[in-house]
């Protein structure tokens, strides 16, 4: 997986937005962050959209007046990219710190841990 730069909590506010309301105009995500309580200034967003887009999580069709933005990377890829980052600064490149902390607190439905069991099943190795 390639390694990318962290998102900020307002670039992750833009990138929600954009997840949810493909494509979209500065206009458009600046008003859907308005509706979720996140008053930002047009600039502001602008700002997020472009550093978003130099990181390479998000790409701009500017052929129209209004630059349109879109996402390049789904939420699923942003988590893992997340989480190698903090397997290599906390966990020295060992993600099983990580998993036993993701699991050892949390409940479980029989469905997702019937999930879990085929992904451990697809890891082992075969003779």
């Amino acid at each position: 997986m390639p390694r990318r730069s962290p998102v900020s909590d307002a670039e992750l506010d833009v990138l929600k937005v954009l997840w949810e309301t493909r494509p979209s105009t500065v206009r458009d995500v600046a008003a859907a962050l308005r509706r979720r309580r996140r008053r930002l200034a047009y600039n502001t967003v602008l700002t997020l959209l472009s550093r978003l887009r130099d990181k390479g999580y998000v790409a701009a069709d500017r052929s129209e007046t209004a630059h349109i933005f879109r996402p390049v990377v789904t939420r699923d890829e942003l988590v893992g990219f997340s989480l190698a980052a903090l397997v290599d600064r906390v966990c020295d490149g060992a993600a099983s710190p990580l998993v036993h902390a993701l699991v050892r607190n949390q409940r479980f439905s029989a469905e997702e841990i019937a999930h879990f069991r085929k992904l451990l099943d697809d890891l082992t190795p075969r003779d």
